[in-house]
């Protein structure tokens, strides 16, 4: 594994490596070696899986889901309160 293990990071640290590493995201797939990708994977998988052990209970916008997607129909992009896509 690279970098410290997700369960030893505080909440503010654990935040700041998610925000990185969703950052880094779209130039670790467009130009980053089959390694350096599967480290990438890996790694904000273990970020994200952390994130989602701490907060069971988070926050889902009705338009984020599947029931949410439907109700919006053809055309509507966002919910109220998320930017437009």
């Amino acid at each position: 594994m690279t970098g410290v293990d997700p369960g030893r990071l505080d909440d503010q640290q654990l935040m700041k490596e998610l925000e990185t590493i969703h950052r880094t995201r779209h130039d670790t797939l467009l130009y980053a070696s089959n390694d350096a990708l599967r480290a990438h994977n890996e790694r904000m998988a273990q970020l994200e899986g952390e994130y989602l052990r701490r907060n069971p209970r988070r926050l889902v916008s009705a338009g984020r889901t599947r029931e949410g997607a439907r109700e919006r129909g053809c055309g509507e992009t966002s919910t109220p309160g998320e930017p437009e896509v």
